[in-house]
């Protein structure tokens, strides 16, 4: 990387202040471009000052990605390339999380409730399950959706809010909230609970992280511990109700029976598996 005078190097990133903000150079490029590398050189500059907040880290990582290649097209296809071979291969940080999750998935069909990028729809349909894939970002969805055709990999993506789900009742077989709620106020977040199971037939998978300060910088709202978990499936008519632990906290969901509109009688004793 050639870094031009008056800028500060800080791994593979090197920025300066300007009147208009932040500038930033890198060294990122089509083969080493991907979530984990791009998010390894920006929290320095997160622990630094220098990026606050959600809009800053997201312009900066999105500036990366967009520049790493010669075209935009071939940026982002080396990103989601990249990113989904370290995640299959075990070499991103991300990757215990994703592989807990698929192992937790029972049924055909899988709903990825804030799918971002995509990358665990990506994942699942790769395995050979149908994939739907719901985010309340346009842009993500778009960039999925055309990421998903390149790949030939048929996901289902459509632009949707957690808390009111654009799927029918008892459509899906497994709903997936991965790292979702703890971007949602405590309202919210159980209005989502309550869509999954609503939504899914046999499971819902809820993974969160367990953080010693919610990450401001990714979008995260509150610090969750094991307690909300517990709240979560106290306050929401279910048929069973797991936690574990691993990278982080889990709650597995089994809906309730529908019997005259959905009233879920039975609300065993929540386990850890």
């Amino acid at each position: 990387m050639t870094v031009p005078s008056g800028f500060d190097v800080c791994g593979d990133i090197a920025w300066r202040r300007t009147p208009e903000g932040i500038e930033i150079v890198h060294a990122l490029d089509e083969a080493t471009i991907s979530d984990s590398a791009m998010i390894a050189g920006l929290l320095p500059l997160v622990e630094r000052g220098v990026l606050i907040g959600q809009a800053g880290f997201e312009e900066a990582a999105t500036g990366i990605i967009r520049t790493s290649a010669g075209t935009e097209a071939r940026s982002w296809a080396a990103f989601y390339d990249n990113s989904l071979d370290e995640l299959r291969t075990g070499s991103s940080p991300f990757s215990p999380v994703h592989r807990r999750a698929r192992s937790l998935i029972v049924g055909d069909s899988v709903l990825e409730v804030g799918s971002c990028f995509g990358f665990f729809a990506l994942q699942c349909a790769e395995d050979g399950r149908r994939v739907a894939a719901c985010d309340i970002s346009p842009g993500a969805v778009a960039l999925l959706s055309e990421n998903a055709r390149r790949r030939r990999t048929p996901v289902e993506a459509v632009r949707g809010d957690a808390t009111d789900l654009p799927f029918s009742g008892s459509s899906v077989d497994t709903v997936t909230l991965i790292h979702l709620l703890e971007h949602l106020d405590d309202t919210a977040a159980m209005s989502a609970v309550s869509e999954a199971l609503r939504v899914a037939r046999r499971r819902v998978v809820i993974a969160v992280p367990y953080e010693q300060d919610a990450s401001e910088h990714f979008g995260h709202r509150v610090r969750l511990t094991e307690s909300h978990l517990r709240r979560w499936a106290d306050a929401v008519d279910h048929a069973g109700a797991e936690l574990l632990e691993d990278h982080g906290g889990w709650l597995v969901l089994r809906p309730a029976p529908e019997a005259d509109g959905r009233v879920g009688q039975i609300r065993p004793r929540l386990l850890a598996m």
